[in-house]
């Protein structure tokens, strides 16, 4: 379970995510919605530590963030930000590797290669294995990436804006993936969304942020309805029920 208490983050007289509170589950997805700066990439960063809190506690199954050795909590949590830039050049199979470096230290094992092949067929890559990143297409370079994310086989993995370069197709195809990751992996998987159709359909429970606070929170046919994303998005959105999942229509 990931719990965050009254967490805090402020650049000067800016205050970008406002006391905080939120119990989320172990195992499904959970995503996170709302506008541009409503805080959501920085509480993502907060709960991971790669950003530090102002004030608050994240806990991370009892484990907090702030106070655990760095690789004991990587051997729990992975985060991919949206800003991924690495200067050397790299394949992917090297990039996945990374993956396990909170277990191997740079020492590969059997069982570290192993993790490393399961990771790059998980996400299709191995017919591109031996391609520099700087070769692939954006939204080649993000599988990559998420393939770095699952091979560190943590219990909780944390995306920050996943689709990011991804044609409709492939994004798709993400989404599909992290809901198996979910199912049949056991992964408490955590992301920042923009389309909230993806969140509407992939998701097991929703938090919906509007300038630094949590509004709303709950399933997907608790939230995805129109009062709720109006006041979330300042935006009149018309919902439609179809194949039992709640659609948002906004382009109108």
């Amino acid at each position: 379970m990931i719990e965050a208490s009254d967490v805090t983050k402020a650049y000067g007289e800016t205050v970008v995510v406002d006391s905080v509170t939120l119990a989320l589950p172990a195992r499904g997805i959970t995503s996170i919605i709302g506008p541009n700066g409503a805080g959501k990439s920085t509480l993502l960063s907060m709960i991971s530590r790669l950003l530090p809190m102002d004030r608050g506690r994240v806990l991370v199954d009892g484990l907090d963030v702030a106070t655990t050795p760095g690789d004991v909590l990587a051997r729990r949590l992975s985060i991919l930000r949206q800003d991924n830039s690495i200067a050397s050049r790299l394949t992917v199979h090297d990039l996945v590797t990374f993956g396990r470096y909170p277990y191997s230290k740079g020492r590969m094992t059997p069982d570290d290669r192993s993790h490393v092949e399961r990771a790059i067929a998980y996400l299709g890559l191995e017919d591109l294995s031996g391609r520099f990143l700087d070769e692939l297409s954006g939204g080649q370079r993000q599988r990559a990436f998420v393939a770095m994310v699952l091979c560190q086989d943590t219990d909780y993995v944390l995306l920050d804006e996943p689709l990011n370069n991804l044609d409709m197709k492939h994004a798709v195809t993400m989404m599909k993936l992290l809901r198996r990751a979910a199912d049949e992996l056991g992964k408490t998987v955590m992301l920042v969304l923009h389309d909230i159709n993806f969140a509407s359909c992939y998701s097991d429970y929703i938090v919906a942020m509007r300038n630094g606070k949590v509004v709303h929170q709950g399933p997907p046919e608790a939230l995805i309805r129109p009062g709720i994303l109006r006041d979330v998005y300042d935006l009149d959105i018309r919902v439609e029920l179809m194949d039992g999942r709640r659609i948002g229509i906004y382009y109108r």
